[in-house]
């Protein structure tokens, strides 16, 4: 009980760290990736935004056991692990609107790896009462295998209790919206409001922006 107090501190650096690092690393990754392909730089809050809970996913099931300079790198990690995985359901034509997948899915197997690479012995025995095991970067093998198999049992528990009920909506045709409330939005069609204004600039202010000099010219 005496060390709680240092296992609280160490929770709550390493957290912020990982949050930190995450939201850095994916906003940006996803820029860089955008001056690649279109080769102009953008700077997207919803990637920062994102990558910040991507950070904090990753390092919840370390934090306790890990160094500060290690929640850095989960951090790090987690941010390219959300914008990665974030783009690959888009090629996939995956519908993840908020990104809940990569964030909370994609980032949190790698929190469970990472848990099996950056755990130290001493933070473990600290927190636990064990320091006969720890990550891979101290000499341990049982705790990444440990996380692997809990990954992979996880994976299988929630795709055997979903499938059917998914399988079910499915059949009485109640998984999805038809297309013209797609096009509205659910916000308008279930909760009788816009959550966005989804109307475009007025005409006056495009104009007067265009003859500004941010919009190019030395008006």
């Amino acid at each position: 009980p005496e060390n709680y107090g240092a296992i609280a501190a160490l929770c709550a650096v390493t957290t912020t760290l990982s949050a930190a690092a995450g939201c850095v690393s994916a906003m940006f990754t996803d820029t860089i990736l955008g001056m690649i392909s279109t080769g102009e730089a953008e700077y997207d809050l919803t990637m920062a935004m994102n990558g910040c809970l991507g950070g904090l996913v990753g390092i919840t099931a370390n934090c306790s056991v890990v160094e500060p300079w290690a929640a850095v790198m989960i951090g790090i990690i987690a941010g390219w692990v959300y914008v990665l995985s974030s783009k690959l359901l888009v090629m996939l034509k995956i519908d993840d609107a908020v990104d809940a997948v990569p964030v909370h899915g994609f980032c949190g197997i790698w929190g469970c790896i990472a848990t099996g690479i950056f755990a130290s012995p001493d933070r473990i025995a600290t927190a636990y009462g064990t320091g006969d095991t720890g990550g891979i970067l101290y000499g341990y093998g049982n705790l990444i295998g440990c996380e692997i198999v809990g990954v992979l049992l996880i994976i299988v528990w929630a795709a055997g209790i979903m499938t059917p009920f998914f399988l079910a909506l499915n059949f009485l045709g109640m998984f999805r919206v038809d297309p013209m409330e797609e096009k509205v939005g659910l916000d308008i069609s279930h909760h009788k409001g816009s959550a966005y204004d989804l109307g475009g600039p007025f005409v006056a202010d495009v104009e007067q922006y265009s003859a500004s000099k941010h919009g190019g010219n030395d008006a």
